[in-house]
């Protein structure tokens, strides 16, 4: 092998070990990395895999994900309550995580907004190009791609709740203390 060729395939390896890095280590509930995720709304791009890596890496804990867009109304108006549940109950071992469905288009807007809503939780963007409805069935055979939807996922990684469409604080903060004794 050329010395190019081996100082190309180190480059693209270790690129891959760094957004594998960076997955796992919000996947295991790295407090810090996940606020940094959150706060700088750098919004890397995900797919169902690595979803599915975020849930898995966050067993042991109680996980809130949320589905939203910029473009979505009751996404808007609920997200700050989002945040506020990240800030009263991630003390006592929630994590939140945020999924933003907006197209490539509108990733400007999507951190604009993170950031005026001072998110501290972090944030991911669908990744554009795969199958939209595959990734909605994967995460809840139930979805059909209406939102907001919020999965909370119980320490034990299975699906406790979840909540498809504009729904009241109560219920947020029902499933919430749900997923935090289970």
């Amino acid at each position: 092998m050329t010395s190019f060729r081996r100082l190309s395939s180190c480059i693209i390896l270790g690129g891959c070990l760094a957004v594998a890095g960076a997955i796992c280590g919000v996947a295991r509930g790295d407090a810090a990395r996940v606020e940094k995720a959150g706060a700088d709304a750098s919004l890397p791009a995900i797919d169902l895999s690595a979803y599915k890596a975020i849930v898995a890496g966050n067993r042991g804990g109680a996980l809130m994900v949320t589905f939203w867009a910029t473009w979505c109304e009751p996404c808007r108006d609920e997200f700050p309550m989002i945040v506020d549940l990240a800030k009263k109950y991630g003390p006592q071992g929630l994590t939140v995580v945020g999924i933003n469905l907006d197209d490539d288009s509108s990733v400007a807007s999507a951190r604009q907004f993170l950031t005026q809503a001072h998110a501290t939780f972090a944030n991911y963007r669908l990744k554009q190009g795969i199958d939209v409805n595959a990734f909605y069935q994967g995460v809840n055979p139930g979805w059909q791609g209406t939102m907001p939807q919020t999965v909370f996922y119980a320490r034990d990684g299975h699906v406790a709740r979840y909540l498809i469409g504009a729904h009241p604080p109560a219920a947020f903060e029902d499933a919430v203390r749900l997923i935090l004794v289970k």
